[in-house]
């Protein structure tokens, strides 16, 4: 257990993991973050689609999905582990502060939502509520907690050890679910970063970024905890 797991700072938090976790190999896709072989293309159908049909611009990755951030992010979603979401609260904002390009022109960060209801917590938005907390100094568009502006009322069908045509199934009716809180000509013409744990093969941020843009936004980027190695 990290010593500093209550009373890390941000950066500590980032600088810490850039020493222990697997990083986004080099070279890596633009789009998407993948692993790819010098002169090959990304094997990711997605990032092979227009823009306008890919519904992301790009993703960002922190680290990729292995060794101990997989096994948290495990603990976390599925065992209610709640002591993680502060930490990967301050990964997402140590990862924020580090990369000013990559944040210049956000205009809202928001979570891809997960259902009201869900057991044993909801575990991003917990996370998001703590990156809002870790960031004193109010530099990035955060919703504070209880406010957040994109939300699931409704369940859908997970993805999770599903074929590729069932995860695209479950990513549509996962996008479909979703509803943008308050005044929805915030997001017209907005530029929006889309947080979320994991990414495997982009069907569900790629569903939900066209939803974002079909309501309004102007450019969709993606950051995750974990970018899953693809193969397929």
């Amino acid at each position: 257990m990290c010593a500093y797991r209550i009373t890390g700072t941000a950066r500590l938090c980032s600088d810490c993991a850039g020493h222990t976790l697997q990083p986004v190999a080099e070279p890596h896709c633009p789009v998407c973050s993948q692993t790819v072989t010098p002169g090959r293309p990304c094997g990711n159908r997605v990032c092979a689609l227009p823009e306008a049909e890919r519904g992301f611009s790009r993703v960002d990755a922190v680290a990729m999905y292995s060794g101990a951030l997989r096994h948290k992010i495990h603990k976390l979603k599925y065992d209610g582990a709640y002591g993680w979401a502060l930490i990967f609260g301050r990964l997402l904002v140590g990862w924020m502060e580090s990369h000013p390009e990559q944040m210049q022109g956000v205009d809202f960060v928001v979570g891809n939502p997960s259902h009201a209801g869900r057991q044993p917590l909801q575990h991003i938005e917990s996370i998001m509520d703590a990156a809002y907390t870790e960031d004193v100094t109010r530099s990035f568009p955060l919703s504070p907690p209880g406010a957040h502006r994109l939300v699931k009322q409704v369940e859908t069908a997970r993805s999770a050890n599903r074929t590729l045509d069932e995860k695209r199934l479950a990513a549509t009716a996962h996008a479909d679910a979703l509803t943008w809180t308050g005044d929805t000509s915030d997001i017209k013409g907005a530029t929006i970063l889309l947080v979320d744990d994991v990414f495997t093969s982009g069907s569900q941020l790629q569903h939900v970024a066209l939803r974002l843009r079909a309501t309004g936004a102007a450019d969709v980027r993606g950051l995750v905890l974990a970018r899953v190695p693809w193969n397929g």
